[in-house]
Order: C-alpha cells, then sequence, then structure tokens
C-alpha cells in the first residue's frame, strides 16, 4: 500500500512549468540476462551472420547513427559505444548502449576480468529499454565475428596457418572465427607469458583438434603464417613489415584507444590498409599512429570492411600484405544483443522488471 501511494503522490508532483515529474504511462518490460544467459543464447556461427549482415548493410547505405566516447582510467580505460541500427529477425529498429570498463592488470592484481561491462537494448522508435545484458561475451563473439568476416574477404583462399598474438579472452574466440571462414592447418599462439600461451594450445587442441604450438617468440611464426591476429592491450607495436610474409593478412583486433599500438606504422605504410571504420580507427586504432607518424594519410586507406563487404571496394593486387585494424563498431553490439534479446524472449529466459514501477 505505501509503494502504491507514493507512486500516486509522485504522479501528481508538478514541475514549476506545471507539467507532471512522472509520466504515467506504463513502460514495456525490460530482461535482464547475466553472463550465463548470454553466453547460452549467443553462438559464434550467428554473430557471424549477423555482423556480416550489418557491414554490408553500412556498405549498401544504411549508416544509422552511432557515437563513441572514451575516458582513461587510473589502470586502463572505459568506453561507451551506442548506435541505431537495424537488428534481429524482422529487421527491426534497434538501439544499444555498451559501457566497457577495460582493465588489462585485472586477471593479475584483482583475479577479476580484464574487460567488465553492460550492454542496454532499446526500441529506437519508441526508446523503450528492452534489455540489460552482460557484455562480455558479446564484446568476444562480436569482435571475434568482425575477423572472420575481413578473412573471408581478404585472406589468401589457401590460407591455412596462423598465428595470433595475445592469448587472454579474446585469443580463443579469433581462432575458432577464422577457422569457420578458412580451413587451418596449424595454429601458433604467442605469448609473453609462455603459461598463458601454452592454456590457449590445450583448449585449441581440443577445440579444433589441429596442431597447436606455444611460443614466447612470436614474430618468426608469424613470418611464415598466411594469417596473424593480434589481440592484446599493448602500447607498443608488436609487428613490423619485416614481421609478415607476402601475401598475408593480419587482423589487428587490440588498439580500441589512442594510447593502445600493436602494429609498427612502417608495416601500415607498406600494406593495404583496410578498416572497420577508417575515421574511427584515424582517432584511436593502428591507423591514428601511423599517420601520427607521417607514415599514412586516411586518405591511404584502401577501404573500409563495408565497402568490401558490399562489393564497392577495388580489389586487392594478388600478393599484397592486408592490415585489417579493427577498432569495434557500435552497430557489432548492436546485431549480437537483438540476438540474445529475442531468443532469451522466446525461450522464457532472463528476469523480468519494470523500469516504470
Amino acid at each position: 500500500h505505501r509503494g502504491a501511494l507514493l507512486r500516486r503522490i509522485a504522479g501528481r508532483l508538478l514541475t514549476s512549468e506545471g507539467c507532471p515529474i512522472v509520466d504515467q504511462v506504463a513502460t514495456p518490460p525490460c530482461l535482464l540476462f547475466g553472463r550465463a544467459d548470454v553466453e547460452q543464447l549467443l553462438d559464434l556461427d550467428s554473430t557471424i551472420a549477423a555482423v556480416e549482415a550489418g557491414f554490408r548493410s553500412l556498405g549498401e547505405g544504411n549508416q544509422g547513427s552511432s557515437g563513441v566516447l572514451g575516458l582513461r582510467l587510473p589502470h586502463g580505460g572505459f568506453h561507451v559505444k551506442a548506435a541505431a541500427f537495424p537488428a534481429g529477425e524482422g529487421n527491426r529498429a534497434y538501439l544499444a548502449a555498451k559501457l566497457n570498463a577495460n582493465v588489462p592488470g585485472n586477471p593479475t592484481t584483482t583475479g577479476l576480468p580484464t574487460i567488465q561491462g553492460l550492454v542496454g537494448l532499446f526500441d529506437a522508435e519508441t526508446g523503450s529499454p528492452l534489455a540489460v545484458m552482460d557484455s562480455m561475451a558479446i564484446t568476444v563473439l562480436r569482435t571475434a565475428a568482425a575477423t572472420a568476416v575481413a578473412a573471408k574477404y581478404l585472406a589468401p583462399a589457401d590460407a591455412s596457418t596462423l598465428t595470433v598474438i595475445g592469448c587472454g579472452a579474446q585469443a580463443r574466440a579469433q581462432v575458432v572465427a577464422v577457422s569457420r571462414v578458412r580451413r587451418l592447418g596449424r595454429v601458433v599462439a604467442g605469448d609473453r607469458d609462455l603459461a598463458a600461451a601454452e592454456r590457449l594450445a590445450v583448449e585449441l587442441r581440443a577445440t579444433l583438434g589441429l596442431p597447436v604450438e606455444a611460443v614466447s617468440d612470436w614474430r618468426s611464426s608469424a613470418r611464415e603464417s598466411d594469417i596473424v591476429v593480434t589481440c592484446t592491450p599493448s602500447r607498443l607495436p608488436l609487428l613490423g613489415k619485416d614481421d609478415v610474409k607476402r601475401g598475408a593478412f593480419i587482423a589487428a583486433v587490440g588498439a580500441d584507444s589512442e594510447t593502445k599500438s600493436e602494429i609498427e606504422p612502417s608495416l601500415l605504410g607498406a600494406a593495404v590498409v583496410v578498416t572497420d571504420n577508417r575515421h574511427q580507427c584515424a582517432l584511436i586504432g593502428d591507423l591514428h599512429h601511423a599517420i601520427a607518424a607521417g607514415i599514412m594519410t586516411i586518405e591511404g586507406v584502401h577501404a573500409d570492411l563495408s565497402e568490401v563487404v558490399a562489393g564497392k571496394a577495388a580489389a586487392i593486387a594478388e600478393g599484397k600484405v592486408v592490415v585489417f585494424d579493427s577498432t569495434g563498431l557500435p552497430f557489432e553490439d548492436v546485431v549480437a544483443a537483438a540476438l540474445v534479446f529475442e531468443r532469451g524472449r522466446a525461450r522464457n529466459l532472463g528476469t523480468t522488471f519494470h523500469f516504470g514501477q
């Protein structure tokens, strides 16, 4: 009774202009999905398909709207990525905002994950909140999905060897995602922490049934690999132009802020550069450092991945090294969160609550 009384009182409160402070129209129910729910509802293959469709839609002119905000923390960073974009089974207009903290030292200093955060999903037409969900699985899978899409269109058709540099939470998904689009025969897991590389090698052998070698010096293996994936929080370049073979495809995944760097500017300057979004990469990706060093300009980018997927980019000469600068686009979170929401609602998963109560 007290709660009902307070709601009635609040509904009668007026601003100085005479308008109600509290809107009396009921908002629709919202679903809450914990990490276990998201991991149960979101699978890699569906995420790859949704991200590829999203890149194609971008390339065909459906830009939607998006924004990115980044802040520095004492021991890491915090970013907000938001976008309105059509997604889900019915290509519904959704809006998602992802709030992620990224603290690379967490696993060793506090035992907490490097990435922690949440995604809010809204109806883009009415503004109603539809779901709130843990962001970790979404971030990992949609990032790996973007690499798979890039590898599908840009890696050599006969690519069979892969080196992954950085053996944290993202690495396993990256390798598995690439295996969906290229027939891998050998994988090398590289990390300064050899124990981390060995743990990942054990996981990948079990998952893929392939020979996987663990190394702490990845440069020699990178020189022999058709595909190289970098997924680290590094602030110093990990690969130079002498560390890759002719015709290799490199997916640079880790640089998602202006302080991070994985690819030497000289390598970018010598390669064909494809970005997830050239303007975003010029601000926070490896492209940012190449521009700052005077090695490249934004006009030197070959294409955005959306243009490649939509068939609007010029062909790349055979034998050229291709670098995919991946900073993570907000639409990727929208399409992944929409899958979680629609599947969760269909399967009666998640906790229902009302913001309006």
